[in-house]
């Protein structure tokens, strides 16, 4: 059970390097792109609601509608500033911004678990600690002075992280009610709805080719936050964070392999600091 995040960190890897290439092309427009991406998300997630569907009746008390709410328009923020900054900066320049998704979430639960108790939100030091030192060394790998522009791209994706983060964590106020594809199917329904009715895409501008990949993207991003989900209610929202932290070791192999770019040493140590965290958690 433990393992299935790293199917999610890998997931993670294919979807960020996917979604720049199809936000590439010129065509493509943000609001348009935002409504597709999670259409596909519905349509990926249709053929598996029958065999997986859970929704609890304490999901329509009124506190769970507000915090479902709350998920939607936290995740429809960051989604806008997430596809903005990587609309039209290089990933690279990104990926120190990227990276504090995973230390906020670790840092959100902390939180979270002195005002709505151990429960759902651990506070387990043996975990905390290697989470907060992966996070820390993931970050400080991508720092470098040619490579730190703080504009309006970068900030923005800092935006976009602290809002992703703080919507994963409060999701888990009410994910006990409905199964992991339950859950992201409904997210999705509602995102969806909200972002075609104010942002009116325009469909026709997209290629067959760009649907078919924004299909594919979205089966991929589906199956990232599913096992997410999965990992939160089973394992624990820091223990999955710190296994999903796998996923830019994958990005460096992806792109050495793929790309032919080399890996630094500090995406090596950063790695192998990465590696041991999540070792030292699942056997110590």
């Amino acid at each position: 059970m433990m393992y299935i995040p790293v199917l999610g960190a890998l997931a993670l890897a294919t979807g960020t390097i996917m979604q720049k290439l199809i936000l590439k092309k010129r065509k493509v427009g943000i609001k348009t792109y935002i409504s597709a991406e999670f259409l596909a998300i519905v349509i990926s997630i249709l053929p598996f609601i029958y065999f997986f569907w859970k929704l609890d009746s304490a999901a329509f008390e009124i506190s769970s509608i507000a915090i479902f709410f709350l998920v939607v328009f936290f995740s429809i923020i960051a989604n806008l500033f997430n596809v903005y900054s990587m609309k039209w900066e290089k990933i690279n320049n990104l990926e120190p911004a990227k990276m504090m998704e995973p230390l906020f979430v670790v840092l959100l639960a902390i939180v979270f678990s002195y005002v709505f108790g151990e429960v759902l939100f651990e506070r387990n030091l043996g975990v905390i600690v290697p989470a907060l030192i992966a996070g820390l060394a993931l970050i400080f790998s991508h720092i470098k002075k040619h490579h730190i522009d703080f504009n309006k791209y970068f900030i923005s994706q800092i935006l976009a992280s602290f809002f992703f983060a703080f919507e994963l964590v409060i999701s888990r106020l009410i994910l006990d009610y409905y199964s992991p594809i339950s859950f992201y199917f409904l997210r999705g329904v509602a995102i969806f709805l909200i972002s075609f009715v104010i942002f009116k895409p325009k469909f026709n501008n997209l290629t067959k080719k760009i649907k078919l990949r924004i299909l594919l993207l979205g089966f991929i991003w589906a199956s990232y936050r599913i096992i997410i989900y999965y990992g939160y209610l089973n394992i624990g929202i820091i223990f999955t964070t710190l296994i999903i932290m796998l996923g830019p070791i994958f990005i460096y192999l992806f792109a050495w392999k793929f790309l032919k770019e080399k890996i630094s040493m500090r995406n090596i140590l950063a790695s192998i600091v990465i590696l041991a965290c999540v070792l030292y958690v699942i056997f110590v």
